[in-house]
């Protein structure tokens, strides 16, 4: 197929993730809101949601609320107790052991167990405290600032943001961090911490059901004239089909 098919007007690049945003907007409606959670919660959530489906993680978490009655009981169970707990997300044995001594340094460190008072710090600080603490990256702390009551400007930067924005040819092939870096450049200035919460959970949905991993659907993709990707997948099944 002729690349002419897929005419793609020149943008500036301030345009560029505005555009994508406004794509997936108008194909995915607008996402349900988010209703922050305090950040501790959120950094439990987030150091167990790798590699698991959200659905699984958030009944995990709600699981540990229902079996300990406070999150310092959480910290002070035995390694066993917290395995079994948290048995339905990916690598349990590993997430155990990070939760814990996570739990445990926090507590060191600030006296007592919660994150609100990183309220008070700047979100460069906060990112850094928090990727001090075992299995804790760039995707958890960015998680942290944007989805909970602090809603600090950061882009969470997930499996499905790195693999949907390296087809669209916005990123290299880079970890988390990198991958945000690059993307927050193109960021404008206006976009609020719950408009960068908007723009991940509009890339997400679209990881999910379009841009897949096995069986991306690029014939029904919305972004198809903007993705090197996609236009060479649909050149490749026209010759096939031919």
């Amino acid at each position: 197929m002729n690349d002419s098919l897929f005419p793609k007007p020149p943008r500036e690049p301030d345009d560029q993730l505005p555009h994508i945003h406004r794509l997936l907007l108008g194909y995915y409606g607008q996402p349900k809101p988010r209703e922050p959670w305090d950040p501790l919660k959120q950094f439990i959530y987030s150091l167990l949601s790798s590699r698991t489906k959200t659905e699984t993680t958030h009944q995990v978490v709600r699981h540990l609320q229902r079996q300990f009655a406070s999150w310092d009981d959480l910290r002070d169970a035995s390694l066993k107790e917290i395995e079994d707990a948290i048995r339905d997300v990916t690598f349990p044995d590993q997430k155990a052991v990070q939760l814990k001594s996570s739990l445990q340094q926090i507590t060191h460190r600030y006296g007592k167990l919660t994150l609100d008072f990183l309220a008070q710090y700047r979100t460069d600080k906060i990112r850094a405290w928090l990727e001090q603490f075992p299995g804790v990256g760039s995707k958890t702390s960015a998680a942290v600032v944007n989805f909970s009551t602090l809603r600090r400007r950061a882009l969470c930067v997930d499996s499905h943001h790195l693999r949907v924005t390296q087809r669209l040819g916005l990123t290299p092939r880079a970890d988390a961090a990198t991958t945000e870096e690059r993307l927050m450049r193109l960021v404008p200035e206006t976009w609020t911490a719950e408009m960068l919460d908007e723009h991940h959970s509009l890339i997400k949905l679209h990881g999910q059901r379009l841009c897949t991993f096995t069986d991306p659907r690029c014939t029904d993709c919305p972004l198809l004239r903007l993705c090197p990707f996609g236009k060479k997948q649909v050149t490749k099944s026209d010759i096939a089909a031919s």
